[in-house]
C-alpha cells in the first residue's frame, strides 16, 4: 500500500527538475502523521523558470497552431492515460490526501469526466458576426489571455487542477500550476500523463512550493496574464492584491459556510442521509460542504435524531482500511477544528455528537460532529471549519430560514429539502449562493457551473460558463 516513489521532481518546460536551491518538502500520510515521500521545493527562481517556459510556448503558438479539435483530442487522450493508472492514483490519494480508496478511484473518474467534457468543448467555443451594414464585416474572436497561473487546493488537487488546465489548454492558454505542498503527488502523475500524450513542452508546468514564497511569487509575477485560485478568503485577498498591481483577471473560489434548509414537509430520512454526505464526505474538507442545517422547529428533534444516527454509523480511520471517513489533512487543521468546537461550547451550543479527535490512534482523525442549540451569530455558525462539523439551527418561517441561510459573509452553495415544488423554487430564488441543491446535496455534475457569491469568490468553474473565464473577446471590424 505504501510503496510509492520516495522523491518527485517539478515539471517545467517538459523536463523533470530539482528545485533551484536543492530544497525538498516532506509529504506525510495524514492517517499516520508519518512522512511518505519528498518533493522538490519550488522557490521564486523556479517560478521564473516555469513562467518563462509557459511564455515561450505561448509565443511560439504551439497550441494556437493546432486546430481546436486537435487540442480537444489531446485533452481526451489525457483522460485515457489517467484511466490506465486508476489504482496507483487512488493509492496516492489515500496516502497523501487522506481519502478513502473508493473516493480516490472516484477522483480519477471525475477527473476523466472533466477532461472529456472540455475536450469535447474545444471546437464549440464560437464567436459571432455582428451586422453593421453594407460594406462592413464585423466579427468576434475568443482570444486566450496567455500564461495562466493556477494555485490549486489540497482537498481535491487532481480534479480541480485538471479541469482548470483543460479549460486553459483548449482555449490556447499555457499554464503554470502550483500544486499544494500538503498533497501534491496526484498532480505529478497528471504531469506525467501530459508528457506521455504529447502536450507541447511548456504548455503545462507543475511545481510544488510553499504559498509564502512560490505561491506569492507566481501570483505577483510580471509575466503572467491570468490567475485561477482556489483556497481561503485570506489567501485569496493576498492573491487579489498582487493581481491588482498589474490588473490581472482572476477566477476566485474562496470557500463557504453553506446552509441546507429542512422544511417541515421534507422526507427527513432522505434529508438526514443527504446532509450527512454533504458534511462528512472527505471529513468535511470540501468548500461546498453543507456545514449548517437550518431545520423547521416542528421537525427539529426528529431530524437531529436521524442526523446523529447517520454520524454514528460512519466509521473513522485510514482509507486503506475501508473506513467511511478518513483524516483531516494535517495536525494544524485538526487543531483548528477542535479549537472552533471548543469556542462553540463556550458560546453555549450543545454538542450532540463528536466534538474532538480520535484519541486512540495516530493520525489526524476528527469524529463526525454535530452541534445543536446554535444561534445564527455564533462563531461556529459563521466561520468555516473545513472539517466534519455541522451546526443545526431551528427556524419557524420560510422568510426566517432564508435570512439565516443568507446571513454569513459566504455564498458558495445552499440546499433545500422539501416536497413542495413551489416552496423549492421560492427558496432557491431567494438564496444568495452560486448553486442551490434541492433534495440532494451536490446535485449536478461537471456540466453545471460552480462558483461563489459574496466572499466566496467570483467567476465560474465547471460547465460551459467556465470557458468564458479563460478567454477575452477580440472584435474585428473590416471595411470591405
Amino acid at each position: 500500500m505504501n510503496h510509492i516513489r520516495s522523491y518527485w521532481k517539478n515539471f517545467i518546460g517538459g523536463e523533470w527538475v530539482d528545485g533551484a536551491d536543492g530544497g525538498r518538502i516532506a509529504v506525510s500520510d495524514p492517517a499516520t502523521a508519518e512522512p511518505i515521500a519528498e518533493v522538490a521545493r519550488a522557490v521564486p527562481a523556479d517560478v521564473d523558470r516555469a513562467v518563462a517556459a509557459a511564455r515561450r510556448c505561448f509565443e511560439n503558438r504551439a497550441l494556437a497552431a493546432m486546430r481546436p479539435s486537435e487540442r480537444g483530442d489531446l485533452i481526451s487522450r489525457l483522460a485515457d492515460k489517467l484511466g490506465e493508472r486508476v489504482e496507483e492514483i487512488a493509492t496516492i490519494e489515500c496516502l497523501d490526501n487522506g481519502k478513502t480508496l473508493a473516493a480516490g478511484r472516484a477522483e480519477v473518474a471525475l477527473t476523466q469526466r472533466y477532461l472529456r467534457y472540455y475536450g469535447g468543448m474545444a471546437d464549440k467555443l464560437e464567436g459571432r458576426q455582428i451586422p453593421l451594414g453594407e460594406g462592413l464585416l464585423d466579427y468576434t474572436i475568443h482570444a486566450p489571455f496567455g500564461v495562466s497561473a493556477q494555485i490549486v487546493p489540497w482537498n481535491g488537487p487532481l480534479p480541480v487542477g485538471a479541469r482548470s488546465v483543460a479549460c486553459a489548454l483548449i482555449t490556447g492558454n499555457t499554464v503554470v500550476l502550483k500544486s499544494p505542498e500538503d498533497s501534491p503527488l496526484s498532480l505529478f502523475l497528471f504531469a506525467e500523463a501530459c508528457e506521455q500524450v504529447g502536450v507541447p513542452p511548456g504548455a503545462v508546468n507543475i511545481i510544488c512550493g510553499y504559498g509564502h514564497d512560490a505561491g506569492a511569487a507566481l501570483a505577483a509575477h510580471r509575466d503572467i496574464d491570468h490567475i485561477v485560485f482556489t483556497g481561503s478568503v485570506e489567501t485569496g485577498k493576498s492573491v487579489l492584491r498582487a493581481a491588482a498591481e498589474r490588473v490581472i483577471p482572476c477566477v476566485m473560489e474562496l470557500g463557504g459556510k453553506s446552509a441546507g434548509i429542512v422544511y417541515e414537509d421534507a422526507d427527513l430520512e432522505q434529508a438526514a442521509g443527504s446532509a450527512a454526505r454533504g458534511i462528512f464526505h472527505h471529513a468535511g474538507q470540501i468548500c461546498s460542504a453543507g456545514s449548517r442545517l437550518i431545520v423547521h422547529r416542528s421537525v427539529h428533534d426528529d431530524f437531529v435524531a436521524r442526523f446523529k444516527a447517520e454520524a454514528a454509523a460512519r466509521s473513522v480511520g485510514p482509507g486503506s482500511e475501508g473506513c467511511d471517513m478518513g483524516p483531516l489533512i494535517s495536525a494544524k487543521q485538526l487543531e483548528r477544528v477542535e479549537a472552533l468546537c471548543r469556542a462553540g461550547l463556550d458560546e453555549g451550543a450543545t454538542l450532540a455528537a463528536g466534538g474532538s479527535r480520535l484519541a486512540d490512534r495516530p493520525g489526524h482523525f476528527m469524529k463526525p460532529t454535530i452541534f445543536t442549540d446554535v444561534r445564527p451569530r455564533m462563531r461556529i455558525a459563521q466561520e468555516e471549519f473545513f472539517g466534519p462539523v455541522a451546526v443545526v439551527i431551528p427556524f419557524d418561517t420560510p422568510e426566517e430560514a432564508v435570512a439565516i441561510a443568507n446571513g454569513t459573509d459566504y455564498g458558495l452553495a445552499a440546499g433545500v429539502y422539501t416536497r413542495s415544488l413551489r416552496l423549492a423554487h421560492w427558496t432557491a430564488d431567494r438564496l444568495v449562493a452560486g448553486q442551490v441543491y434541492v433534495n440532494e446535496w451536490w446535485a449536478g455534475g461537471v456540466e453545471t457551473p460552480f462558483g461563489g457569491t459574496k466572499r466566496s469568490g467570483y467567476g465560474r468553474e465547471k460547465g460551459q460558463e467556465a470557458l468564458l473565464g479563460y478567454v477575452q473577446t477580440k472584435n474585428v471590424g473590416i471595411r470591405l
